[in-house]
């Protein structure tokens, strides 16, 4: 098996959320998706599972912080073109998500925005010039390293 990411979100509203990661180009696949949780995949090794607060509660007993008030990971995807940043941004404000909760960061090469999922957790989608990201070009002096 090849190596995958799965990343476990707590929600308050398992159908909503749900809506809100399809709407912004995840797939549900069901085989994992029940009443208490959902796996929502975003490529062939990375799946969102999104947990109701009861099934969180079931893996820790550890308080599920307020996403709108606490930062504790910021979820960086990369996507294939600056338009594509702005689309999944867009897709996200219109159903139910928050646009920009970070300023937006355009160094030319690379370009990213982010946003909130309905239950406040923060996703980065980025572009980089595939350049940069085989190393033919260095980035910019100001770039985060």
């Amino acid at each position: 098996m090849s190596k995958m990411i799965f990343v476990n979100l707590p929600v308050t509203d398992l159908a909503r959320s749900m809506a809100f990661y399809t709407a912004a180009g995840f797939t549900n696949e069901p085989r994992f998706t029940d009443d208490t949780a959902a796996a929502m995949q975003w490529s062939e090794h990375i799946i969102v599972m999104i947990l109701t607060h009861e099934k969180w509660k079931s893996f820790t007993d550890k308080p599920i912080p307020d996403a709108h008030q606490t930062a504790q990971v910021a979820l960086c995807i990369s996507m294939e073109s600056r338009e594509a940043v702005d689309a999944i941004v867009t897709a996200a404000a219109a159903n139910g998500g928050k646009a920009d909760p970070n300023p937006p960061q355009d160094y030319g090469v690379m370009y990213g925005r982010s946003f909130e999922d309905p239950d406040g957790h923060v996703w980065e989608p980025m572009w980089m010039d595939p350049k940069m990201a085989t190393g033919e070009i260095e980035p910019p002096a100001h770039t985060p390293a």
